[in-house]
């Protein structure tokens, strides 16, 4: 089977995580940049933008490369239904970069099919359970953070400790709304929501 075309998936989970590294592995390939579709979000699923559109514009004989299997996705299930589509129903051949047995372009006649199947079936499952490790150890470490009384999540802002005078100018009027935000050095939203806080420990209107 001829190559029409020679293509790269990459993907991070995330905006902050960086491909640089996949990136490389398709430089090192020469696939042109203009065949390297990249996606920076979760692999939960194949609902993804750049992975849609390279699916279509896949055609019969042309080649993928991904650097691992986990970028396909982390889905035990649609890890194996999307190889199926991809390989079954695009005829198109994967090649995955760290395991070289993931190659279906060395693997046509039966025997070859069988391991590849199975090495496949084999690193889907890794994939689908270190992910599920993950979760499970971040679930766990919330809660011992939690039970040693490790604060989670953005750090509050503090408010001045005469914050109930400044708040008394201000319903005088004799403070503006920048001004009492500028002496307190906090946004006009964490103004209000101390504001509300103040009212609630205060047992009052203010």
């Amino acid at each position: 089977m001829n190559i029409m075309g020679i293509y790269g998936y990459v993907r991070v989970s995330s905006k902050e995580q960086c491909e640089d590294r996949q990136i490389l592995a398709m430089n090192k390939l020469n696939i042109p940049p203009s065949n390297v579709f990249v996606d920076k979000q979760s692999g939960k699923d194949f609902e993804r933008p750049a992975y849609r559109k390279m699916v279509k514009t896949l055609k019969n004989g042309d080649l993928v490369y991904v650097t691992s299997i986990d970028r396909l996705g982390r889905n035990y299930n649609d890890i194996q239904n999307q190889w199926r589509i991809l390989t079954k129903e695009k005829g198109v051949d994967i090649a995955v970069v760290d395991m070289p047995l993931l190659d279906t372009r060395l693997h046509k006649d039966l025997m070859g099919t069988f391991i590849a199947d199975l090495v496949l079936q084999v690193l889907s499952f890794v994939a689908h359970s270190e992910r599920d490790a993950i979760r499970k150890r971040q679930a766990e470490g919330i809660a011992t953070a939690k039970v040693r009384g490790v604060k989670l999540g953005r750090p509050v802002k503090p408010v001045p400790d005469n914050f109930s005078e400044l708040l008394a100018q201000w319903r005088n009027k004799m403070l503006s709304l920048d001004e009492i935000l500028k002496k307190c050095r906090i946004s006009q939203a964490t103004f209000y929501r101390r504001r509300a806080q103040h009212r609630m420990a205060q047992g009052k209107n203010g």
